[in-house]
């Protein structure tokens, strides 16, 4: 019976956030309409903003994506792009493809420690470009290098395996600027560009992945992202800003001592710091999320690489959870520690737990004959059902504000994979969300191999 309940508290509270995402919707459709964007991208009221880029062994992918990040429609920016000791040719791809020269006294003011700066390399023919050479600590270590040589008051922290639509930036700039003295971070929408046609660092044409594991983090990532994030951003209850497109205000940032370093789980670590820090301080503030500021990431093909990308997940969650476990049920904390930890922690951190156990107590009771079979097929049928229901919802709400996905054909492929990832692949979540926890009982921080393919490759096959 415990399980039925935690089922039934579970998809009532999906619903709820899925309620709140519907809300919005309409406000949000509006405003990702907005004509104006072309005339604010040249006003000077824009704020300026640093553009960070961690990269490891991103030799394949990087070209494109500085290609794309400086040809943004945005009046003043920069991109800094570190490179984190890669044992490719990351940083000589980047040195021939610039021109790019080693600064002989670079200006590198923030105080957050870090490893080893090896070097900046520049190139006056690209005044907003820079290259950070270190030795390598990790991503968080990476941000906060780039946050020490930035020039600006907003950084924004985006993925070397990704491509940001030309819009994306001002997207975010117009949603912080309703409200800059209030709005510490705002998250952008990350949708998966395996599968679509890429030219020239952008996206040319939206199409559905062609290879199995893509398409179902397709289905998964527009579930997260708008049948989720869309809901808690409404209540200022947004737990992540995907470390691959954020926007914040770097005096916040370094308020808080910077990214964590060392562990996974640095993008919702930053996200928790900056909710304690304002809270602790009374101050008001808005972590929002922009769905229609839209970054295009590359993602894991293989099962290998996608089970270590969800490990390392699960092993950030649980460290994320029981850092702050003192935000557990504490009304100091407002929404963040009386709604957003506590669902956390019972319906994601132990999700798993709960499902196992739960699974193996109904199968025992008809083993036992304790329960009728019709009972168990019931509860089977109705937990898919719920979930089934979850993922049409945010296609729904993907087909009344975006509608990307042109092809009749690809909204009955997203509809065909909803229901299939059920049948294997969301078993295997929680394993590997299992196998991540007993990861960090064993004390293992490594990143896991990521392996990448070129855009020039990617298009190609699209």
């Amino acid at each position: 019976m415990v399980a039925i309940y935690y089922v039934m508290i579970v998809n009532i509270l999906y619903f709820t956030i899925m309620g709140l995402s519907y809300r919005s919707i309409s406000t949000i459709s509006r405003r990702a309409k907005y004509s104006s964007y072309n005339t604010l991208s040249g006003s000077e009221l824009v704020p300026s903003v640093s553009l960070l880029v961690p990269a490891y062994n991103e030799e394949l992918t990087i070209i494109e994506n500085v290609y794309c990040l400086m040809t943004l429609n945005y009046p003043t920016y920069e991109v800094i792009v570190i490179n984190d000791g890669s044992s490719d040719q990351t940083l000589s791809v980047l040195i021939s493809e610039f021109k790019l020269e080693k600064m002989a006294n670079p200006d590198i003011r923030g105080t957050i420690d870090t490893e080893n700066v090896r070097g900046v390399y520049y190139n006056s023919d690209y005044p907003q470009l820079f290259i950070i050479d270190k030795e390598n600590g990790g991503k968080a270590d990476s941000l906060n290098a780039g946050i020490n040589l930035s020039h600006y008051p907003l950084i924004s922290s985006i993925d070397a395996d990704s491509l940001l639509e030309k819009d994306a930036l001002i997207r975010m700039a117009r949603m912080y600027m309703e409200n800059p003295e209030e709005t510490v971070a705002i998250g952008g929408d990350v949708r998966i560009a395996n599968g679509c046609l890429i030219e020239n660092g952008a996206v040319k044409k939206v199409s559905l992945p062609r290879k199995i594991w893509p398409m179902f983090q397709s289905i998964e990532y527009l579930k997260a992202f708008l049948g989720g994030r869309i809901g808690w951003s409404r209540m200022n209850g947004l737990i992540i800003v995907s470390g691959a497109f954020g926007l914040f205000r770097k005096d916040y940032v370094i308020a808080v001592g910077g990214y964590r370093g060392g562990y996974p789980g640095e993008d919702m670590n930053i996200i928790i710091k900056l909710h304690r820090y304002m809270l602790s301080h009374k101050l008001p503030y808005k972590v929002a999320f922009c769905p229609e500021a839209v970054c295009w990431t590359q993602a894991p093909d293989s099962y290998k690489i996608i089970s270590n990308q969800r490990k390392r997940w699960g092993r950030g969650n649980l460290k994320n959870m029981l850092e702050n476990r003192g935000m557990l049920f504490n009304p100091k904390y407002k929404v963040m520690g009386m709604i957003t930890v506590p669902y956390n922690v019972l319906f994601e951190t132990l999700n798993p737990y709960f499902r196992i156990t739960g699974l193996l107590a109904l199968i025992g009771y008809t083993l036992l004959d304790m329960t009728h079979w019709r009972i168990l097929l019931t509860f089977f049928l109705l937990n898919f059902l719920s979930g089934y229901l979850m993922s049409v919802g945010a296609i729904i709400l993907e087909e009344i504000a975006f509608r990307r996905y042109k092809k009749l054909s690809d909204l009955w492929k997203m509809l065909l994979f909803s229901a299939l990832k059920f049948v294997g692949y969301h078993q295997l979540g929680v394993l590997w969300r299992v196998q991540g926890h007993i990861q960090y009982l064993q004390n293992n921080n490594s990143w896991g191999t990521m392996t990448r393919q070129s855009w020039k490759e990617e298009s190609k096959s699209a």
